[in-house]
């Protein structure tokens, strides 16, 4: 056999070298898809201008090395209940789903939801965030890793009959969308019926429910404005209720991923992510009614002193939930008292 000379030997080692380059970067230059789940239909508000957006920068800002699919209105299959454990154990790599879905599991959420709360979209959901950096990021979610958290605007009373007064609830079955919210229509002497908002417009148009509580801005794709035509707002400096999100993303996926995808995640996450995207769906709160008004519906716009009363009669919610926190261990009032004081910082 010949023997190999310096040259060649020379030669294989550089083509061994260059081999291992080439590999290394193939692997730092790695693609990624994503697929994204979520409840609402593809044209809806939160999709067209929260998710899309958002998807969009992410696949920009890594050079088209993530890729993110997005699956609208349930189409990988499951119920909006299940979504968070579609990204819990890797079923999908992202949801957006309302923790109250699956209530009892993260009750730390819903001090932003008990009434009166909040007061603008953007304010709520920087405290949201804060809070949830300190108080449930390595407790009630340990289990994913949380992209952003956020809340919608203001909470509307939505009504075939006009909603003035709150003995105009007696009766009156509306829809709810999670544990908190259904108490407080309890409270206030309505019917509460718990279910999903795509769930919405079959059942007010099969006579099912009699109302639901929404933001505005998910009315146009509810066609909520034609199967009711009363609309019941609050005055004062905080809104009758609101709901609690996260856009959640599957935790072993997240840190499989290189530092500096995780990093076009990382820049696309966080405190100002969630009040841009609070503020976002707010902002369609405006269109949403004058799709109303443009219907000649009936808007009431209750006065700050017919609102002091509702605060009052929706008080008892608020203590029942500290009590209910206590029994978990958890220390309520504080939760409550710091959120509070999160939300007028947050608040201009």
């Amino acid at each position: 056999m010949r023997p190999i000379s310096i040259k060649s030997a020379v030669l294989a080692g550089a083509l061994a070298t260059a081999g291992w380059l080439a590999g290394t970067m193939l692997a730092a230059a790695q693609e990624v898809t994503l697929r994204l789940h979520q409840f609402l239909p593809a044209q809806a508000n939160v999709p067209r201008h929260v998710l899309d957006p958002w998807a969009d920068r992410i696949e920009q800002e890594s050079g088209g090395r993530i890729k993110i699919e997005r699956y609208a209105a349930m189409t990988l299959g499951g119920t909006p209940p299940q979504l968070i454990d579609q990204a819990t154990d890797g079923t999908v790599d992202i949801v957006w789903t309302l923790p109250g879905s699956t209530p009892g599991r993260f009750p730390s959420t819903e001090v932003f939801e008990l009434p009166f709360m909040m007061t603008n979209a953007e304010a709520t959901s920087r405290a949201y965030w804060d809070l949830f950096e300190k108080s449930m990021k390595d407790g009630e979610f340990k289990e994913q890793h949380i992209l952003a958290a956020w809340v919608h605007g203001p909470g509307v009373i939505h009504s075939r009959t006009p909603v003035k007064t709150m003995g105009d609830l007696a009766g009156m079955k509306v829809r709810a969308p999670t544990r908190v919210i259904t108490a407080l229509v309890q409270e206030l002497g309505g019917t509460p019926v718990g279910m999903p908002i795509p769930q919405v417009t079959e059942a007010l148009s099969k006579g099912v429910i009699d109302g639901a509580v929404t933001p505005w801005e998910v009315v146009p794709s509810l066609k909520v404005q034609e199967l009711v035509s009363n609309h019941t707002e609050f005055g004062g400096d905080h809104a009758l209720y609101t709901t609690t999100f996260v856009l959640a993303m599957n935790k072993a996926k997240y840190e499989s991923l290189p530092d500096d995808l995780k990093k076009v995640l990382d820049d696309n996450s966080g405190r100002e992510v969630s009040a841009l995207f609070g503020k976002t769906q707010a902002d369609y709160d405006a269109p949403g009614r004058e799709l109303a008004v443009g219907r000649n519906n009936n808007i009431i716009s209750l006065s700050d002193e017919e609102t002091e009363k509702w605060k009052a009669a929706a008080q008892p919610v608020i203590d029942n939930w500290v009590a209910e926190m206590k029994g978990k261990g958890v220390d309520g009032q504080a939760l409550l008292d710091e959120a509070r004081a999160l939300i007028d910082k947050y608040t201009k």
